[in-house]
């Protein structure tokens, strides 16, 4: 039989679309004063199970009582809007700063936008004040903006009973017994992607002042255990970065201390909503 000849490929018709470029990866967002390193990783475990522990709400292992708290706000941006004395790049929550300082809303940045966001960083202590729509700068847009009723959306149920409510989709969190807020509303940081605080209803179930991780080592001060090993606990630092927590709901040493004297054992914990991706 005699063989079929054989095909070679010819030019690519001249109609054909081209191949887009392979997508790059985005630029890591760092600390743009150039601050060290906090002594303790900043974001603990979600370890699933309870914690390993049956000494009830005493510690046998003090952790470190922080010097002094944050006194600077330092916003992450890439290095190569570090310099820029009015950034032109658009940061990660451009959208959601535009919206909160009442902007036009395209997700684009201009020098109009830089100017207002970056006024607004000076006015609010950010470091450095560039215009960059960094995580600090839209946390401490968000916060501001709740303060006067953050339930106005009504998402948190209102109940007889005292209700800790934590909204992912601003990263915010108060308490409340009916339409009372008993706890002010404050930054959290909740998980990241592959390690979700789950959403719901849950119970206060167990606390310990002095927390240390059974995995990491870490120390998780003030922890309130809610479903797991999700808890909320003080972490050393700032609380707005480009990554979330391992699961946890993360509050500042001092917000975490003084949630310690609202909420008790049995309390309810409703979580709704889902944490921006940066």
């Amino acid at each position: 039989m005699p063989r079929a000849p054989s095909v070679l490929p010819g030019p690519a018709p001249a109609s054909a679309a081209p191949v887009p470029p392979a997508p790059q990866p985005a630029e890591p967002l760092v600390p743009g004063a150039g601050r060290a390193p906090d002594p303790y990783p900043m974001d603990t475990p979600d370890q699933v199970l309870p914690p390993r522990t049956a000494d009830g709400e005493a510690g046998t292992r003090p952790v470190p009582v922080p010097e002094g708290e944050v006194d600077e706000l330092v916003e992450y941006l890439p290095r190569s809007a570090a310099a820029a004395a009015c950034t032109a790049k658009a940061g990660p929550h451009q959208r959601r700063v535009e919206r909160l300082l009442k902007l036009k809303v395209d997700g684009k940045q201009s020098r109009a936008d830089c100017e207002a966001i970056r006024a607004f960083q000076v006015k609010q202590g950010i470091k450095p004040a560039n215009g960059y729509a960094g995580p600090v700068t839209w946390s401490r847009a968000e916060l501001l903006a709740a303060r006067p009723n953050p339930n106005a959306a009504r998402r948190c149920p209102v109940r007889s009973y005292v209700v800790a409510c934590v909204d992912l989709d601003r990263e915010l969190m108060w308490v409340q017994k009916g339409t009372r807020v008993t706890y002010a509303v404050v930054n959290i940081r909740s998980g990241r992607p592959g390690y979700r605080t789950r959403t719901g209803w849950h119970s206060v179930y167990w606390r310990n002042k002095d927390h240390w991780s059974t995995i990491y080592d870490t120390p998780m001060p003030f922890a309130q255990f809610f479903d797991g090993g999700q808890a909320f606990h003080g972490v050393y630092g700032q609380i707005a970065t480009p990554v979330g927590s391992r699961g946890c709901v993360n509050l500042s040493y001092a917000n975490a201390k003084k949630l310690w004297d609202v909420l008790r054992k049995g309390d309810r914990v409703y979580i709704w909503g889902k944490r921006p991706e940066s």
